[in-house]
């Protein structure tokens, strides 16, 4: 499985990239895209929602099942990734790419409660 070291990951398997300003921009693992198999459905949150951490944000849907996606850090939603809409399979394609989910604003305090990219790789058995 690919887990890029430069970003954090939720026990949820959401990986979390700080982005500049207090924004951070949120996908699901390459791990949790495979267990899904193939990606037909993405809900995404809405642009202003604040959401807590932990709290359901958003969810996918593939031909094996529905999964919730779970807030890694609190935060308010400031972008959303409108393309999966038309092509939710770029989330299976490129996951920590063009399959992010949504961004949002945050003051970055949270981000302790996530974890590295090694301690993730024991938590998935890699």
């Amino acid at each position: 499985m690919n887990v890029p070291v430069d970003l954090l990951y939720s026990a949820d398997h959401e990986w979390v990239r700080d982005l500049a300003g207090g924004r951070i921009r949120i996908g699901i693992t390459d791990y949790a895209q495979d267990a899904l198999g193939d990606v037909v459905f993405v809900e995404v949150p809405v642009v202003g929602t604040s959401v807590a951490a932990g709290s359901v944000f958003g969810e996918v849907e593939s031909t094996k099942s529905v999964s919730e996606l779970f807030a890694p850090v609190d935060g308010e939603v400031v972008a959303v990734n409108e393309d999966l809409e038309a092509t939710p399979e770029k989330v299976n394609e490129d996951p920590y790419g063009d399959g992010w989910i949504c961004e949002m604003g945050t003051d970055g305090s949270a981000t302790g409660d996530l974890l590295d990219a090694v301690t993730y790789q024991a938590l998935i058995g890699e």
